[in-house]
This record gives C-alpha cells, sequence and structure tokens, in this order.
C-alpha cells in the first residue's frame, strides 16, 4: 500500500521550515574525565597485565620501601626472627658435634659455655647478632667451627641492619651551594619512616586556579604556602597542562603533556618560599590556554598538573609536591584576597584566606582575541570602574537615608531643606547625524 501523500508542500512542512531556521552554537556539556593527577597528590593510574614481575625483585630495596607499612613490618620482623633461628640452629649443631649437649661432660671444656639444648642455643643467638652479651654465654677457643659461625652471623647481622635500619658512613666535602649529605645511610625503615611525600604534606595549593588580567594581560594563576618554619631550599614549580589530542595523520594521544611556562621559570630563579606565593602563567601565543575564551574552558577537558620540588632544610631529602586543576575548578574572571599583613613589626599570614578569592573586571574573550582587539580590555575596564562608581553613589545614598530617617521629626523639614537644595538636572546633547537632530541625556 503506498503512503498517502501530503497537501503541503515538504518545503513548507514543519521539517523543512526547521532545517532552514538559523541555529546558535551549543556548546556541549563536558563529559566527566578521570583526572589524571588527585588533589592530593596521587596519580590516578593502574598498571595492569606487567609480565615481567622479576624486575621489581631486582631492586628490592625499593620494592620494600614502596610496600604497605603493614606488609613491610611482616618483613622487617620474618627476617630477623629467622636469622636467629637459622644460627640457633647452627649453634646447636656445634654444641652437638662438640658433645656439649651431653650430661657426662659438665666439667669439659665446652664451645659454648652454658648452651645446653636449643632454647639457649636460641638465646645466645639473639646475643651475637644484637650485641647484648647477657654474660651468662660465652664462646671458647676450643672450637674453630663456632669462631667461624660467630664471623658468619656478625656478617650476615651487619647486612641485615644495613638493608632495613642504616649503616653510618664517612661525611664527603659538598659541592658550594649543595646540601651536605647526611653522616648515616639511611636504611629502608628510615626511607619508609622520612619518605618525600610526607614533608609533601605540609606543602598546600589553593583550592582553585583563577584567571584574570595582570600587567595587561590574561594570567592564570595559582597560590602555593608551606605551613612549616623550616625551609624548601631551591624550590621550583612546573606547570604542564594535560589533554587529549590527534595528529594529522590521525593518531590519537590519549595523555599529551604540554610544559606551561611560569614567571620564575623564565627568570629561572629558585623561589624563596617563605610565605605563601602566587604562580602566574601569562597566557601569550606559545601557551596552550591562549585561544581559549571562558566558555570554551568550561567545556574543554584540559587539565592543569603543578608540580612544586625542593630540597628539605633539615633532612636534605628532595621532596615533590603535586596536584591538578581540571576546568571547573578553573574560575574566571577571579583574584586572590592579599593574605599578608604588617602587624607590630611582624609579618603575619592568615591562611583563612588562602583559597579565597574575589571577582574582578576580566574580558571573557580568549588571549588571542583580546591581542587582536586590545580595545576590548579598556571597555571592559570602563565599565567596572563606572559599575563601582554607580555602587559608591547608591552606598553613599542609603547611608544618608539611614541618617535622614535616624534625625527624628526633625527629618521632615531636613528633606524639604535637602529637596530645595537639588541641583537642577543638566541635558547634554550630543548631534546626530547630519546635525538634523539631538539625543538629550540626563
Amino acid at each position: 500500500m503506498l503512503a498517502r501523500k501530503s497537501i503541503i508542500p515538504e518545503e513548507f512542512g514543519l521539517p523543512g521550515l526547521v532545517s532552514r531556521t538559523p541555529r546558535k552554537p551549543v556548546f556541549r556539556d563536558r563529559v566527566n574525565k578521570a583526572r589524571f593527577i588527585a588533589k592530593n597528590g596521587s596519580c590516578n593510574l593502574a598498571h595492569k597485565n606487567i609480565r615481567e614481575q622479576g624486575r621489581f625483585l631486582q631492586d628490592v630495596f625499593t620494592t620494600l620501601v614502596d610496600l604497605k607499612w603493614r606488609f613491610t613490618l611482616v618483613i622487617f620482623t620474618t627476617t630477623f626472627v629467622s636469622s636467629w633461628l637459622l644460627f640457633a640452629m647452627s649453634w646447636w649443631l656445634v654444641a652437638f658435634a662438640h658433645g656439649d649437649l651431653d650430661p657426662q661432660r659438665l666439667h669439659a671444656v665446652h664451645c659454648v659455655t652454658n648452651v645446653k639444648s636449643f632454647t639457649s642455643a636460641f638465646l645466645f643467638s639473639i646475643e651475637v647478632q644484637v650485641t647484648i652479651g647477657f654474660g651468662g654465654r660465652m664462646i671458647t677457643e676450643q672450637c674453630p667451627a663456632a669462631i667461624t659461625v660467630l664471623i658468619l652471623q656478625n656478617i650476615v647481622g651487619l647486612i641485615i641492619n644495613a638493608v632495613m635500619l642504616g649503616r653510618p658512613q664517612s661525611p664527603s666535602p659538598a659541592p658550594p651551594r649543595a646540601v651536605t649529605p647526611p653522616l648515616f645511610a639511611p636504611g629502608c625503615i628510615f626511607m619508609k619512616t622520612a619518605q618525600s611525600n610526607r614533608r609533601a604534606e605540609t606543602l598546600i595549593f589553593s583550592r582553585h586556579a583563577v584567571i584574570a588580567v595582570r600587567n595587561n594581560r590574561l594570567c592564570f594563576m595559582i597560590r602555593i604556602g608551606d605551613l612549616r618554619k623550616s625551609m624548601i631550599i631551591g624550590a621550583t614549580v612546573r606547570l604542564q597542562v594535560v589533554r587529549k589530542t590527534s595528529t594529522p595523520e590521525g593518531e590519537v594521544i590519549p595523555i599529551h603533556q604540554i610544559d606551561v611556562q611560569t614567571e620564575s621559570a623564565v627568570a629561572s630563579n629558585d623561589l624563596f618560599l617563605l610565605a605563601p606565593l602566587i604562580i602566574c602563567h601569562a597566557i601569550d601565543k606559545n601557551s596552550p590556554l591562549y585561544e581559549l575564551s571562558a566558555m570554551e574552558l568550561q567545556c574543554s577537558d584540559l587539565e592543569v598538573i603543578v608540580i612544586l620540588e625542593g630540597v628539605v632544610e633539615t633532612t636534605g631529602i628532595t621532596t615533590q609536591a603535586r596536584t591538578s586543576y581540571v576546568s571547573e575548578e578553573i574560575q574566571w574572571g577571579h583574584r586572590f584576597v592579599p593574605i599578608v599583613t604588617e602587624e607590630e613589626g611582624v609579618y603575619s599570614v592568615d591562611y583563612s584566606k588562602f583559597g579565597n578569592t574575589v571577582r574582578v573586571a576580566t574580558p571573557r574573550c580568549s588571549a588571542r582575541e583580546l591581542d587582536e582587539k586590545p580595545s576590548i580590555l579598556i571597555q571592559t575596564l570602563q565599565k567596572s570602574e563606572l559599575s563601582h562608581q554607580n555602587s559608591l553613589r547608591k552606598r553613599n545614598s542609603m547611608r544618608r537615608n539611614n541618617s535622614m530617617r535616624k534625625g527624628g521629626g526633625g527629618g521632615g523639614s531636613l528633606r524639604r531643606n535637602n529637596s530645595s537644595m537639588v541641583s537642577p538636572k543638566v541635558q547634554f546633547f550630543t548631534p546626530a547625524e547630519g546635525g538634523q537632530s539631538a539625543n538629550a541625556v540626563t
């Protein structure tokens, strides 16, 4: 059966009219994308299908440091107890071979005095390796095998202590402008206790990043701070933009890292992180944010990674603190409030306002459009100044009205006197095109 043809022509139907109606560009909502670096600095990355697991055993020390505390403590305890048991068996065998366990040879010279059972051999093994030396049991010169076992246990004990706890080392001359190396070679437990990420817990970043005009340019800014009084020597800050890109050949790069220059990096000087600092990135032609407007930034899937590195003054260990900002955490047209004040000859930092921002006049266009049309910035600043003046006038008028209301009965005569003193309206005439008409401006 054939479909019935409509009486109305297709070009005048509803689908045809809708297709010819011009549409405004619609910005799609940003798809929730997994961030590469979490706010606390941890990497959101999972390693799967690693076939060569033996590579981790080739670097046992780093593997032990990277393990969780419960596994590290289990390995620590197991290693020492196993060595004690192993050499306790050796001492028991030495005593058994020499006949020291025979009750009939009580008055004979033993290899190890007062070793009469495996329990006493185990206690002697602990005394030898930990160098306790209670004095009840000791080795004699009758058995060369006992002397050999003593030497082996001392060597094994030193190796275990060096790997697990650490060992002292001789001081070495440090080059100029460098941190003096420690006089102690750290072991697994020490390195795990003094890991660099522990010091990074007191290095803080602002919750949001801001984009505002600074020195007549759009700038991307964040705030960093250190809660401790001990300094971070040679502190440097690096910014990277991570986004998904594709090459002209069609290759898709899921994690494309683009370096972003900051003011400190351009000056090639380290940061003096004594008080909270604002890290500024001028959005220029070389910036990956150059062609992004305020609306396009909210719809993009980029992520700005901030890396703060430096040497801890007290320990000499290099530390690193990380965080990231996605598009929802970048506030366009905001600026950080000042938090450093001088009180009685001392500079004071109010960390309760560390992440507070205030709205400022900022063009909503991209930095590229701002470079092509500098008048946009001037118009934005003029509008901001006019709105500021209007708000001041309204505030003054409200204060005047409140003071007049508080005046009571005499307020009526005061209002009449003020009404008579109102200045007349002044009209400015601007000539129209051709001089034929004029517009009155009050």
